[in-house]
């Protein structure tokens, strides 16, 4: 059993020294929050409980700390996808949900598994999950004195369980004062995929990574037999011809865990149940 989070990367506005730690310290500890869930529970739920945490905390873009668009409202964007069914759900620019994550699990056991809009927020309220503002002042102080410039924060989890399942989440609050009506590569194939080979998700430019097909090249190309870090390299080469901007956390079927970003700016953390590791 393993995990691997990742919380986006560092923007301009979050290099103090505070931020950066704070960060570290929250990632640590959702990761050894979500390797205990992971001992009773599938990797499948698992990586949907890791990001609720993640999309809880402010510090983060997604859920409660999701940016603002250039219309003054947050929309919000997450997948899920389960490598042993190879089923994909997801919501796309949901608003005034707590956790985006949740409706996308609550999905998984529908025929049309990815709504977007106003048909996701009906599916939502329809199925119990309550209203609520997501809003926090700070994003608000941003969006007011920075409306031309965005961000490039996502929030994901990989598990593998004890029966070798993987499974990955991925869940964002946009770039921030984006067009309305964007989407974004989180709840794709290009930045969230997973099959019983392997498990990956994106964090970045979505654009960048769903001109790359980033996390689908990944799983695919180990799927066909490259190990995991080939497989990073090559398609993160790929990237670089579009001077991409991405990063990537995984976990093959042997338990492997791989990340890499084309700057090296991502946070994240993994955990073993013996092992951390941390974006430091």
């Amino acid at each position: 059993m393993k995990i691997i989070i990742h919380g986006g990367f560092f923007s301009e506005s979050d290099q103090s020294h505070e931020i950066k730690t704070a960060k570290q310290n929250s990632l640590k500890e959702i990761a050894k929050k979500a390797y205990e869930y992971l001992q009773d529970h599938s990797a499948f739920d698992t990586v949907a409980y890791a990001v609720s945490l993640l999309e809880d905390d402010p510090l983060y873009n997604a859920g409660t700390g999701s940016q603002i668009q250039s219309d003054g409202i947050i929309r919000m964007s997450a997948a899920i996808m389960d490598g042993e069914t190879q089923k994909l759900s997801g919501v796309i620019n949901i608003q005034d949900v707590k956790n985006p994550i949740f409706v996308a699990k609550d999905l998984i056991r529908e025929d049309d598994r990815v709504l977007g809009g106003q048909g996701a927020k009906n599916y939502a309220s329809s199925h119990g999950f309550d209203d609520f503002s997501t809003e926090i002042p700070q994003r608000r102080k941003e969006y007011e004195a920075k409306r031309s410039n965005g961000g490039k924060g996502t929030v994901g989890c990989v598990a593998i369980d004890k029966d070798g399942r993987l499974a990955v989440a991925t869940s964002t609050g946009g770039k921030g004062f984006e067009i309305p009506g964007r989407i974004s590569d989180s709840a794709t194939v290009a930045g969230n995929y997973a099959n019983s080979f392997c498990a990956v998700s994106c964090t970045g430019v979505g654009e960048d990574i769903v001109s790359n097909a980033t996390a689908a090249k990944i799983v695919t190309r180990v799927t066909d037999g490259m190990n995991l870090q080939t497989a990073f390299s090559k398609t993160f080469e790929e990237l670089k011809t579009i001077d991409g901007f991405a990063g990537a956390i995984a976990i093959d079927k042997e338990g492997n865990i791989f990340h890499q970003d084309s700057y090296p700016t991502m946070v994240f953390a993994s955990f073993d149940g013996k092992n951390f590791e941390v974006f430091s």
